[in-house]
């Protein structure tokens, strides 16, 4: 197991089945465990997590199906490495969405975003002008991990500015999936320039406080990065 130390919290909410794959994933995706690495033994995470023993084994299960972990009789339960031909990201989306599902987000995300970028135009006040561009100028010079971050951040910035607590809500309790996309998308192209020069124009009309220009910029980085999601997804679809 890794010398890193990660914060379990305990499940509280049902189907806990469902709950903890999903607490397991999070400790997965944090970097806390490696590839090839030996997971907490069963009763290390029913301490940790205040769960059963037998719900702890069902998600476990379903991550070994989908060929995240092997368990290793008598040894453990290992995360699989890189080499083994599953991404977590595609598993993410297939266990949080389903594989015919994607789209459904795809629609709900550019609905969501366009009317909270249109309220920010509206409700933003200079100082969150000014936050925002400072989000901007770390994305411009950022490595492409710290790019996938620095999105998230711009665009919950952006859910704040709307001064809309529901639409705040909603995207923050989608950003897992948001950040998986974005990761998904830089890394099969390799570089961040189209992604920022998309934030920019976002940011621009934004600082002119025109809701019209707000929508038609959002409108067209959101079918940009629709776009090369997709390609993403069928690539993977081809190879498996």
């Amino acid at each position: 197991m890794s010398n890193n130390q990660y914060e379990f919290k305990p499940i509280q909410q049902n189907p806990i089945v469902v709950q903890l794959t999903r607490t397991l994933l999070d400790y997965i995706s944090s970097g806390s465990i490696k590839p090839g690495e030996k997971l907490p033994t069963e009763r290390q995470l029913q301490d940790n997590l205040g769960v059963g023993r037998s719900a702890i084994r069902e998600a476990i299960k379903v991550l070994t199906v989908l060929g995240i972990l092997e368990v290793r009789q008598g040894d453990g339960t290992y995360l699989k490495k890189a080499d083994s031909g599953l991404l977590l990201e595609s598993i993410e989306w297939g266990l949080f969405l389903g594989e015919n599902r994607i789209t459904d987000l795809i629609e709900a995300r550019k609905e969501i975003e366009l009317s909270i970028v249109k309220l920010a135009a509206e409700r933003c006040s200079d100082e969150e002008i000014n936050e925002l561009e400072m989000i901007l100028r770390k994305l411009k010079n950022s490595t492409i991990e710290d790019f996938v971050e620095l999105d998230i951040s711009f665009h919950l910035k952006v859910a704040q500015m709307s001064k809309n607590t529901v639409f705040i809500g909603i995207l923050s309790s989608i950003q897992s999936l948001l950040r998986t996309w974005i990761k998904l998308v830089i890394e099969d192209v390799g570089e961040t320039q189209f992604s920022y020069n998309d934030h920019y124009n976002v940011y621009q009309a934004i600082s002119k406080r025109d809701p019209d220009a707000c929508v038609e910029a959002m409108d067209n980085h959101l079918q940009d990065a629709t776009k090369r999601l997709m390609q993403v997804v069928e690539q993977k679809e081809g190879v498996e």
